[in-house]
């Protein structure tokens, strides 16, 4: 258990078994309600490596000011052919609102 941005593979082509991602969100009380989300991943030349995840989140507020939501998704059996940089992009309402990398590197 635990949080990683790097994956080393001494061979490539190489399939990583399991990951998860989480994600959290905070919305503000003018942004409760319903909203649409896709999650993107893309190389360096802005390929996708694997097929998007879409779908949609409920926000409700408990009486206060923002709430917080969670996205959490685990992938099996993610592909690499070389070494290089994944991209996870989120975009909320069909709006790029933040991405996280994820390496991948040759080791010995």
């Amino acid at each position: 258990m635990g949080t990683f941005d790097t994956i080393i593979s001494r061979n490539f082509p190489c399939v990583h078994p399991q990951l998860s991602v989480v994600i959290r969100l905070r919305f503000d009380l003018w942004e409760f309600g319903n909203h649409a989300f896709r999650i993107e991943t893309r190389d360096l030349e802005g390929e996708m490596s694997m097929e998007t995840i879409n779908g949609n989140i409920e926000v409700r507020g408990v009486g206060n000011a923002s709430a917080v939501s969670h996205l959490v998704f685990s992938i099996s059996n993610l592909h690499f052919k070389n070494p290089g940089l994944i991209n996870f992009v989120l975009f909320i309402d069909d709006k790029e609102v933040n991405s996280i990398p994820l390496y991948i590197r040759k080791g010995q």
